[in-house]
């Protein structure tokens, strides 16, 4: 399992890649779950890893917690890509339906794989989508039929403490990451968790775990702590 996690800027980043997390997940806390951060603030992140570590550590951005605009997500997603993540995170919030998630997720595919079809794309939904009136994350299993997506991920769309676990049961999350790995997708859960979650989250197996609050002390408005990300590397490649 990689871990993921998503620093605010240059000096966050730093700190992740000081605690030895597998993806840098370029984020703007103060614009939501999936806020969009500055191209340029994606630049300078891609610049500090190719200086700091190499090729070792990968980078992703989040594009937003998007409501039924394709061309919007499109163009955000083109801008990251050139900006330099690999991985472009798209999340559908206010979408109702499988065809509009179909739609924007179509729009930012070809967007990001037109300039670069060895980067991936993100389908992000929500384990609280009852209370936010979102898509089910169980669309995933007709949904990625029809898109070239990379990776499935569940978030939590309100970020108020509670997690993903306290929305959809382990059983349930074991659902999705099956559905998903059968569609030849990867994939990602985030939303919240403790370091208490662990053992569960290895039980659920998804590829990629994403964190920012945990690595926090706790309070993701606060600033990430390297020796919190090493302590969360380690756990996490431990089997």
């Amino acid at each position: 399992m990689k871990l993921l996690v998503s620093p605010r800027d240059v000096e966050e980043a730093k700190a992740v890649i000081r605690g030895n997390a597998d993806i840098i997940d370029v984020k703007n806390p103060k614009e939501g779950s999936l806020g969009a951060n500055f191209p340029w603030i994606i630049k300078a992140i891609k610049e500090l890893v190719e200086k700091e570590k190499g090729e070792g550590v990968k980078l992703s951005a989040a594009i937003g917690d998007f409501d039924y605009k394709p061309g919007t997500a499109a163009l955000a997603a083109l801008g990251a890509a050139a900006a330099g993540a690999e991985y472009i995170k798209v999340g559908l919030f206010k979408l109702k339906t499988r065809q509009e998630a179909i739609d924007l997720l179509a729009g930012v595919a070809k967007a990001v794989k037109s300039y670069d079809p060895t980067k991936k794309v993100v389908a992000a939904f929500y384990s609280d989508y009852k209370r936010i009136n979102s898509l089910s994350p169980f669309e995933i299993t007709e949904i990625g039929k029809e898109v070239d997506i990379d990776v499935a991920m569940v978030d939590t769309g309100i970020k108020d403490g509670r997690s993903t676990l306290e929305f959809l049961r382990e059983a349930e999350l074991k659902t999705f990451v099956s559905e998903s790995k059968a569609l030849g997708l990867e994939t990602a859960l985030a939303g919240s968790f403790t370091f208490e979650d662990i053992p569960a989250i290895k039980g659920i197996n998804p590829d990629i775990l994403g964190v920012r609050g945990m690595v926090c002390g706790g309070n993701r408005a606060d600033r990430v702590r390297p020796e919190l990300v090493r302590e969360l590397k380690r756990m996490v490649s431990e089997y």
